[in-house]
């Protein structure tokens, strides 16, 4: 097999941010697992990353003398698969201005094109995740693939709390070390998955589609609505409508969070709150990083975008179609700002700082080690790199 590397689309890694100033695209949770994930379990092969300079010593490249290089934002099926595997060298697969696949002898970026390629055209239906309003708006769908393909010939583990009571049990799967006490699962409408060593307290209800990754916790009493991603080590309260929680994450309180997307080590503080849908119903813009202007999502619902390492005080409210950066700490009373930019401190109300970055690295190595998770020096090179990037966009007085 040829060494796999999955390249991030220049447009869609802008359209991706913030989640893609600290991750390449396809280091995205979408479904159970990671666009990058599903690639090594659907072609049984390792894969390594071409992406922004500054992300490539924590997420390398590795190339060979034939290479395939797929879009990251690009989720795998069978018949992508399929076409890929018997992809000629020195050949593109491409639909419209998509470039889906390349497979190369010699060092190619996508800024380079195909024209030199031979083009094949990809006729079938794919799922590519352009804007992060699709990583919530096609997270129940690639549940259901996802779930598909992790528990293909395998049995679950047993249930075995007689105060739990499951509808539709055929579509739940429990790994090992996993505990459910005295909750609903109902996996009428879509499958429910529970990772290894995942807790489910008391009284929580679930409708499927949903996942929960390793080491995932649901507070007692939890509702969550479909299609909805809880990530590894995170804890999750109150009621969550389809919604994507990368990893390592925390909403642990009561509170509603619905359409929304959080990324890693992010902490939502007792009683937040976001709205999805606007008073009039129609349909909502949110903060674009490619033209700093709001632009229409097409969705009648969506809720919070969340960058990494961020945090909200008690009792947060965001409006419909809220975006914040990359360690952020935001607070106050009112509804916050439709974009709270990368390092910000305050609130709408109150007015806003530029986290310091040196505190913002102490609260993030803090946030990290308590999870006996390193914090690296690739992790700092990145928020450093971060900090620069969108220095711009704090134009409050410092």
């Amino acid at each position: 097999m040829p060494t796999i590397i999955l390249f991030d689309d220049p447009v869609i890694r802008l359209q991706l941010l913030p989640f893609t100033y600290t991750r390449p695209v396809s280091a995205i949770r979408c479904g159970i697992s990671k666009i990058s994930e599903k690639w090594s379990s659907w072609l049984d092969e390792d894969v390594s990353y071409q992406t922004a300079d500054y992300l490539s010593a924590a997420f390398p490249l590795v190339s060979s003398s034939d290479n395939i290089y797929i879009n990251g934002g690009l989720c795998p099926d069978a018949g992508l698969v399929e076409e890929i595997q018997k992809l000629p060298p020195q050949s593109a697969l491409v639909s419209g201005n998509d470039i889906l696949t390349v497979r190369s002898n010699a060092a190619w970026q996508s800024d380079m094109g195909v024209s030199d390629f031979a083009q094949l055209i990809y006729a079938k239906p794919f799922t590519l995740i352009r804007n992060v309003w699709d990583i919530f708006a096609l997270n129940g769908e690639q549940i259901k693939a996802d779930f598909g393909k992790i528990t293909a010939n395998r049995v679950s583990e047993a249930l075995n709390d007689p105060f739990t009571h499951c509808y539709n049990p055929a579509n739940i799967f429990i790994e090992s070390g996993a505990t459910v006490k005295a909750s609903i699962l109902n996996a009428e409408n879509g499958p429910i998955y529970i990772g290894k060593d995942a807790l489910i307290q008391e009284g929580s209800m679930i409708q499927g589609p949903f996942s929960i990754g390793e080491g995932g916790v649901l507070a007692q009493g939890t509702k969550i609505r479909p299609n909805t991603t809880v990530g590894p080590f995170s804890k999750l309260g109150g009621e969550v409508s389809n919604c994507v929680i990368f990893g390592y994450s925390n909403k642990g309180h009561d509170g509603y969070l619905g359409n929304s997307v959080l990324g890693e080590w992010c902490n939502l503080g007792a009683n937040t709150n976001n709205s999805n849908l606007k008073n009039d119903h129609s349909s909502v813009k949110l903060h674009s990083y490619v033209s700093n202007n709001l632009v229409d999502t097409g969705l009648r619902f969506c809720g919070l975008m969340m960058g990494d390492y961020s945090k909200a005080g008690i009792s947060t409210m965001f409006n419909t179609g809220s975006v914040v950066g990359v360690s952020v700490n935001v607070f106050g009373a009112g509804f916050q700002a439709k974009h709270t930019p990368s390092f910000s401190w305050g609130g709408n109300a109150e007015g806003f700082a530029e986290y310091r970055f040196q505190k913002a690295l102490h609260v993030a190595q803090d946030t990290v080690s308590r999870r006996n998770v390193t914090f690296g020096e690739d992790d700092e090179r990145i928020l450093k790199a971060v900090f620069e990037q969108t220095r711009e966009q704090r134009d409050f007085e410092c």
